[in-house]
C-alpha cells in the first residue's frame, strides 16, 4: 500500500518562510552591528538620499578621541542630557514629546541620541510604525554591543551637519574652515543646534530659534562637563 504523500497547508508554509525571514533578520542585523563596532560606517540610506538628489556627499570620520570634548558635551546638552544614564530610551522625555505634540505646535521628538544613531546608520529618515519599531530594535543593539563610546563616535561621524554634508569634522570646516578637533564651547554648540533641521538649519550666522538654541548649548556646555554628564566618554 503506498503511503499517502502529505503536505504542509499554505498557512503553515507561508508561517515557515516568515519565520526564516525573521531569523535572516536578526543574523543579518546583529552581524552589521558587530562590524560597525569596529569599523566606519561608509554610508547611510539619507546620504544615498543626498547623492540621488546631486547634493553629493562630503565627510571625514575622526574617531572620539580626536574631536574635541566639547562637541560631545553640547550634543548631549542639546540632544540628550541623560545619555550616560540611560539604556537607550529615556521614557520620560518620550512621553513629555507626546503631551506638548498633542497640544499642537511645533512638532518634538524624545528621541535619545542612541536612538537617532540607530536611525541614521541603519534606517531612513521619516516616521511610521514600522521603522519606530526597526529603531528600537537597533537601539538595543547598539546599546548592549557598541557601548556609550563607540555610540557617541559614530553619530558625530554620521550625523547630518548641512545638506551633503555629513559628521562633525566635515561641518566644522564646512562652517568654521578648521577641524572638529579645536571648537571651541560655542563653534560646538552651534552645530549641534543644527543638527535637528540639518538641511534647514545654519552653523554661520545663525538666527531665530537657531541663534537662541544654540546660546542655550553654548551655556550649558560648562554645566554638562561639571556635572560629569558626560563621564561615560571620559
Amino acid at each position: 500500500m503506498i503511503a499517502a504523500v502529505r503536505t504542509r497547508s499554505p498557512v503553515r508554509r507561508l508561517l515557515g518562510w516568515l519565520v526564516k525571514l525573521a531569523l535572516g533578520f536578526v543574523a543579518l542585523s546583529v552581524a552589521m552591528t558587530v562590524v560597525y563596532r569596529f569599523v566606519p560606517v561608509p554610508i547611510t540610506w539619507t546620504m544615498l538620499g543626498d547623492v540621488f538628489t546631486g547634493h553629493g556627499v562630503t565627510k571625514s570620520w575622526r574617531s572620539l578621541s580626536r574631536l574635541d570634548p566639547d562637541m560631545a558635551r553640547a550634543v548631549i546638552a542639546g540632544e540628550d542630557s541623560g545619555f550616560c544614564s540611560h539604556s537607550g530610551f529615556d521614557f520620560d522625555a518620550i512621553a513629555d514629546a507626546a503631551k506638548r505634540n498633542a497640544r499642537g505646535g511645533r512638532i518634538r521628538g524624545g528621541s535619545t541620541i542612541s536612538q537617532q544613531t540607530a536611525k541614521n546608520v541603519f534606517l531612513w529618515q521619516g516616521g511610521g510604525y514600522v521603522r519606530k519599531a526597526l529603531e528600537a530594535w537597533f537601539t538595543l543593539l547598539i546599546e548592549n554591543i557598541w557601548g556609550k563610546r563607540r555610540i557617541m563616535e559614530v553619530y558625530l561621524n554620521v550625523a547630518e551637519t548641512g545638506i551633503g554634508t555629513y559628521g562633525v569634522e566635515a561641518g566644522a570646516r564646512r562652517y568654521f574652515k578648521h577641524g572638529a578637533d579645536t571648537l571651541s564651547p560655542s563653534e560646538a554648540a552651534r552645530i549641534a543646534a543644527v543638527l535637528p533641521l540639518p538641511k534647514k538649519r545654519a552653523a554661520i550666522a545663525p538666527h531665530g530659534f537657531t541663534r537662541r538654541h544654540g546660546n542655550t548649548i553654548a551655556a550649558r556646555v560648562g554645566v554638562v562637563r561639571r556635572q560629569e554628564l558626560d563621564a561615560c566618554l571620559r
